[in-house]
């Protein structure tokens, strides 16, 4: 068994198991995907399983410039036109839903300010088109605009099966809403949100249901995520394991530690999560094919390897090198860096 070879992940038949993961991009001015984005992901549709871009729920759910959402009619018909792109080339794809919480700034919410768990600076850097701007002190949301911000979730993933996808991955990881509900840190409610594990959780488990309604659900989590406030420590990793392993979802995708892949880590959840394992953070071929033999992954992500090779799973067959990403292309601008693709050298 290899990242080359087929996988069936809860009714899903992947022709292989290299995945395309969610890489911000920031090309899509106006938040409608056009054919610029169409390109970008037909050139990647050789993945089992391409995930897009975290793309917002709703106009409160923003906090980055350039990136598409899934709330409006415009947007759902320009992800159609990539979803259709993707099918004809006999891709499958799912979208991943992202709302980033007090990760945000005044400048892409009308001037409101940002709204979280608490009102608890999350103290991280702001992504602006003026630049990066810190994050201020929060709003806590209401018990209402909890319940309006699962709803959005709901409307999204609706919005998501009327574009064409096959189903959607929920961002729970880094530094946005869903995570900041789960850290004690940032969540500091005395409601039905927060105070205990299992009510800083309840966030999650119910934009899972509001998203179930309509399809196919992954989660994205990092139980091994390092800065600041959103530190995940030990007695934090203990609370995911509990979350992990009450999670009815159709897949789990881990974002490992950055020190590389780190198999022992990934193997804690595989025996927690009853269900399809994508892990991610560091693989290269050998890796991906190592993690998947030894029966800890079902598939693998990469995110900058298919950054710099959309071809990614046809070098993977042929054995040829892989090409090294611009990073001052990552971010923002047009085709350069986005949709060339450089030619592929044999190998020696």
């Amino acid at each position: 068994m290899s990242l080359l070879t087929p996988a069936h992940l809860d009714g899903w038949c992947l022709p292989n198991r290299v995945v395309l993961a969610p890489t911000t991009r920031a090309r899509v001015p106006g938040g409608v995907p056009g054919e610029l984005q169409a390109a970008y992901y037909a050139q990647r549709a050789g993945a089992g399983l391409v995930v897009t871009e975290g793309t917002w729920v709703s106009d409160r759910a923003v906090g980055f410039p350039d990136v598409p959402g899934i709330h409006t009619e415009a947007q759902v018909a320009g992800w159609r036109r990539v979803t259709d792109v993707v099918h004809a080339l006999s891709g499958r794809i799912v979208v991943q839903l992202w709302h980033t919480g007090a990760v945000s700034h005044p400048g892409f919410l009308g001037g409101r300010r940002p709204a979280g768990p608490s009102a608890v600076n999350p103290d991280e850097p702001v992504h602006t088109a003026a630049g990066r701007r810190p994050t201020g002190v929060p709003r806590a949301l209401s018990a209402a605009e909890i319940r309006t911000t699962i709803a959005d979730y709901g409307t999204a993933a609706a919005n998501a099966r009327r574009a064409g996808f096959d189903g959607v991955e929920l961002a729970a990881n880094g530094v946005y809403l869903l995570a900041q509900f789960l850290h004690p840190r940032l969540n500091r409610r005395t409601d039905a949100y927060g105070g205990s594990p299992a009510h800083r959780r309840r966030l999650l488990t119910e934009v899972v249901d509001a998203a179930a309604a309509h399809g196919r659900v992954g989660v994205r989590l990092s139980p091994w995520w390092t800065g600041g406030l959103f530190t995940v420590d030990d007695e934090l990793r203990a609370e995911y394991d509990e979350l992990v392993a009450g999670l009815a979802v159709d897949y789990l995708h881990l974002r490992g530690p950055d020190a590389g892949p780190d198999f022992a880590a990934f193997a804690r959840y595989r025996e927690l999560f009853d269900g399809p394992l994508i892990v991610n953070n560091g693989f290269d071929r050998e890796t991906g094919d190592a993690v998947i033999d030894a029966g800890i992954a079902d598939a693998v992500s990469y995110a900058r390897h298919f950054v710099a090779n959309p071809d990614l799973v046809t070098r993977f067959a042929l054995g040829h090198p892989l090409e090294t990403g611009d990073p001052a292309t990552y971010y923002g601008g047009g085709a350069a860096g986005y949709v060339e693709q450089a030619a592929v050298t044999p190998s020696r």
